[in-house]
């Protein structure tokens, strides 16, 4: 019996050791299993172009680790060109029109986005999807969701979702969080020739939250904000810098890029809290869109499958800190920079009520105000 006990002793860790590997093996197989040979071929295709040109927000963070990424995962050589929407959406027109070629895609917000939407400068974003887990909307927080939902072109993929965003900023040793509990806080005489935007009369991210105030506020409430002597500017590096510096206490319409080299720093940069009114549903720098002919046609659908998928949309929420619909990616951890993704706190029907983006709130809403703008902003 003793013999026995001992021979079953030395066996059990073997079979053990044995089993693990065949389980491990199972493993490695299925993974071979599931791996498109399509996708492969399109793989060897990007790496033998070897290059794309990508439009990216402005955050140079965004542009190291996305030429990191890309090298890494493909061997594909990412140039990448920060700039805000704007100024890319125009360079990408200017280019058409003299027919040059350069740009293969585009990530960027509403207002740019809808721009490119309706002038024949993109391609059938869903046309280039080859991946399953890209392919199905249930993967996605209200399904797919598309920018340029009026006229179904489905050029123009939207697939960020956040609420309570970080939209405005202000400097702690002027202000205390808890002196802005309301829009109408804002104009107490104290703040007068202290308070910036972001140019709300261009597609940006001050408009997104001017078009807030105006929808639920009014102009006669803007009317009275701009009364304030407000400091306007298109550039987000000056308002972040005159936020930090003490020479504005507030500003309007800055997301964490601009204003993170200052927090870094240990300059008193605080995001102002939501406030009674409420925020937007806001899908930030969240709308990607291939321009019409990519010139690296196979580097461009790796790029838009690899973006889509889990893998990429966990690794851009991480880097801009925003919160993508991808239901299978963790962004709980937002909310400890102050951020909610949608899909995390609120239903699709709320969502899609408080949104202020995608093309018919654009239409409605944002364009509407920014006109209104352009009549008080000399």
């Amino acid at each position: 019996m003793g013999s026995r006990m001992k021979t079953l002793r030395r066996i059990f860790p073997v079979a053990s050791l044995l089993l693990g590997f065949l389980v491990g093996l199972q493993g490695v197989f299925a993974a071979e299993v599931r791996r498109s040979p399509e996708w492969d071929k399109l793989v060897e295709a990007a790496k033998k172009e070897g290059k794309i040109v990508i439009a990216i927000p402005p955050s140079n963070e965004l542009r190291k680790e996305m030429e990191t990424a890309l090298k890494q995962r493909f061997g594909i050589e990412a140039e990448l060109v920060p700039a805000p929407g704007p100024k890319n959406a125009a360079r990408i027109a200017a280019e058409k029109q003299a027919g040059v070629s350069y740009f293969d895609a585009i990530i960027c917000g509403t207002g740019t986005a809808e721009g490119l939407a309706h002038d024949g400068s993109l391609e059938a974003l869903e046309s280039l999807w080859i991946l399953p887990e890209v392919k199905d909307p249930k993967q996605w927080f209200g399904g797919h969701i598309w920018e340029d939902n009026v006229s179904t072109n489905k050029f123009l993929y939207s697939f960020l979702a956040d609420v309570a965003t970080q939209n405005a900023w202000f400097n702690a040793t002027l202000a205390k969080a808890e002196e802005f509990k309301s829009f109408d806080d804002f104009l107490n005489p104290k703040w007068k020739g202290k308070l910036g935007f972001n140019d709300p009369r261009i597609p940006s991210s001050g408009q997104g939250i001017w078009s807030f105030m105006w929808e639920v506020k009014g102009e006669e409430f803007l009317r009275k904000l701009v009364g304030q002597d407000l400091f306007v500017s298109r550039d987000l590096r000056q308002l972040a810098d005159a936020v930090a510096k003490g020479k504005l206490a507030v500003a309007f319409g800055l997301g964490r890029a601009p204003v993170d080299p200052f927090v870094d720093a240990g300059l008193p940069l605080k995001p102002v809290p939501p406030p009674k009114e409420g925020l937007p549903a806001s899908n930030g720098f969240g709308v990607l869109g291939v321009i019409k002919n990519p010139p690296h046609p196979n580097a461009a659908k790796v790029f838009v499958n690899w973006f889509l998928s889990k893998d990429g949309q966990e690794w851009y929420s991480k880097i801009l800190e925003n919160g993508t619909r991808r239901l299978d990616v963790d962004t709980r951890w937002l909310k400890k920079v102050g951020i909610s993704a949608a899909k995390d706190s609120i239903s699709i029907e709320e969502y899609h009520r408080v949104r202020n983006h995608l093309e018919d709130k654009y239409t409605k809403v944002r364009m509407p105000s920014g006109k209104f703008a352009e009549t008080i902003l000399k």
